[in-house]
């Protein structure tokens, strides 16, 4: 696009809030945030972010923050055991950038949003925090935000990154809802010892119990089960109900377990997708993250695709040379990248979820035959779709 920088409002400051604040004004973008959350308080636990992530948080200047605070795994490997310990194979996740981008790095949830909110501040992007939207009106020239403190914000485009619930949403695509998909993760922080420095996944029956380095010292712990719909678990019973879950597991994941207690870092969410079809726009209001595309959590993506969402659309933005074709090509561009994703991680975890628990040798000998072709066939395919994204991109001078 041609002319002066946009005026944008984004709603939600949480991973791909704060990521597109920072694109858009790197870009030269006027940008405002506004934040329900009073304060910078942000889910704890770890969250493991691979390549294609990493690559997004160079971009958006934060990346050697990110390999501090973080932990990055050795020659990416990822152990798999069963759930007696009983070692299975071991595969190992792709670099990026000639190598110089880690395969694979673990990071507290806190410290991933203390880094990005505080790149976002020191780029002068103006953010309301206790801030609700209350309202969201547009016409031909402006869209206009109303708050909850009685503030009307007249922006050039307002970017609803407010997660799975987005309220956004439910302004511009309220037929699209979240999609409930049967599992729950639980998720727990320990110290982590000094010898543990890889990603390890147990593979139990119809459940996956996993460990991720996420700093010098600490690790979290991440596990997979089928959870009724419905079933509400109050978080004072979270220790409890996490040990009980996964009481069948063995070294090296039961030292840890055993040690959850009423004092613990424990979080339980129930897992739901977001699937919108295009457009994830209307006029000048536009979806991205969780609020477009959440997903399961099987692959470890949804972080990294709301930081590749971030990236993108300031290009997109440049590209086109009007904001209706902008927004559509978006849209376009990682449409076919997010639901891949999307559908990549939903099959995993239905499989783990419907597989024949009195047959585990069979599976571990098939997990042992297949993993390392599995994990580079899911990157060859991830890398292809982004690459056709980026020669669009560069065809159009972006």
């Amino acid at each position: 696009m041609t002319g002066a920088p946009l005026s944008i409002v984004i709603v939600g400051a949480g991973i791909a809030g704060c990521s597109a604040a920072i694109a858009l004004t790197q870009a030269g973008h006027h940008v405002r945030v506004i934040e329900r959350q009073d304060a910078w308080r942000f889910q704890s636990s770890g969250i493991f972010v691979y390549s294609n992530g990493l690559r997004a948080l160079e971009d958006l200047g934060v990346l050697p923050d990110i390999l501090t605070a973080g932990f990055a795994i050795p020659d990416g490997v990822n152990a798999y055991f069963d759930h007696h310990g009983v070692p299975i194979v071991e595969t190992r996740y792709p670099t990026a950038r000639g190598g110089r981008i880690p395969a694979i790095l673990g990071i507290k949830r806190a410290e991933l949003h203390r880094i990005l909110s505080a790149r976002m501040l020191a780029l002068g992007v103006a953010v309301a925090l206790g801030v609700e939207v209350t309202g969201l009106a547009q016409d031909a020239i402006k869209a206009t935000v109303t708050t909850s403190t009685g503030a009307q914000l007249n922006a050039d485009l307002v970017i609803g990154a407010d997660g799975v619930r987005s309220w956004v949403r439910g302004q511009i695509a309220p037929a699209v809802t979240p999609r409930y998909t049967g599992f729950g993760v639980w998720r727990s922080v320990h110290r982590r010892p000094p010898g543990l420095t890889r990603k390890i996944m147990m593979m139990g029956p119809a459940k996956r119990y996993g460990i991720m380095p996420i700093s010098d010292d600490l690790l979290y712990t991440f596990g997979t089960v089928a959870h009724p719909a419905g079933d509400y678990i109050r978080p004072d019973d979270w220790p409890t109900r996490m040990r009980a879950a996964f009481a069948e597991f063995a070294a090296p994941i039961a030292p840890f377990r055993d040690q959850i207690g009423a004092d613990s870092e424990v979080l339980f969410t129930a897992v739901e997708d977001v699937v919108m079809p295009l457009p994830w726009h209307a006029g000048r209001v536009l979806l991205i993250g969780d609020a477009a595309h959440a997903s399961t959590p099987f692959m470890g993506q949804g972080g990294a695709m709301a930081m590749q969402d971030a990236v993108i659309l300031p290009r997109a933005l440049h590209a086109a040379p009007d904001l209706p074709g902008a927004l559509a090509l978006f849209g376009d561009l990682r449409a076919p990248v997010c639901r891949f994703v999307q559908e990549a991680s939903r099959a995993v975890g239905e499989a783990g979820g419907r597989e024949d628990v009195t047959d585990l040798r069979a599976r571990n000998a098939a997990l042992a035959r297949t993993a390392q072709g599995a994990v580079d066939g899911f990157y060859d395919k991830l890398n292809a779709l982004n690459a056709v994204a980026e020669a669009r991109l560069g065809a159009l001078g972006a």
